[in-house]
């Protein structure tokens, strides 16, 4: 676990890399005894979580476009579904989105755009693969699963100064 200005954030990871990110919503105390809840077997090593803590605390300062890519991950294989749509998340650069239609058609599954919702709801990695990226087509936030919401979508789009609809794309996308 580890502090950034909108509050605490933890993550797990596993021999291939991060499997879990925790966005900041918890107090200390209800994030690390959910850890130990969820993870019992986790023990806490700072050297593993460097880079994320490093980059996420410059993401909630407000810093500017921080690029997550580099950040080892442990995803669903590469001709999985759910595999193919957070690769092509994690394109999606900050102070962008892309609408759930158009990341279907970018995993070559136009048709999939429920799918491609559910996906983006059981994402574990927010930040890394930037699931708040991802809105309606016609430029409504659209669901966000993590612990606050769309309140929590809306605020981190709005630092990013993304809340306008997709570039290209309206409500008859």
């Amino acid at each position: 676990m580890w502090h950034t200005e909108w509050g605490p954030m933890a993550a797990v990871a596993g021999r291939r890399g991060l499997l879990r990110v925790i966005l900041p919503h918890y107090d200390a105390a209800r994030l690390l005894g959910m850890l130990a809840r969820r993870h019992p077997a986790a023990r806490c090593d700072d050297r593993a979580f460097e880079e994320i803590r490093r980059l996420s605390r410059c993401y909630f300062s407000g810093a500017g476009a921080v690029d997550f890519g580099a950040i080892e991950c442990d995803l669903p294989g590469e001709k999985s579904f759910a595999g193919m749509v957070y690769r092509a998340c994690m394109k999606v650069p900050c102070g962008q989105t892309v609408s759930y239609s158009r990341l279907a058609q970018l995993v070559c599954r136009p048709l999939a755009v429920r799918a491609v919702a559910a996906a983006m709801s059981r994402n574990p990695l927010p930040l890394v693969v930037p699931c708040h990226r991802v809105i309606n087509a016609d430029g409504t936030v659209g669901g966000f699963s993590a612990p606050g919401g769309e309140a929590l979508k809306r605020r981190m789009l709005g630092m990013e100064g993304s809340l306008q609809p997709p570039a290209g794309e309206g409500p008859s996308a």
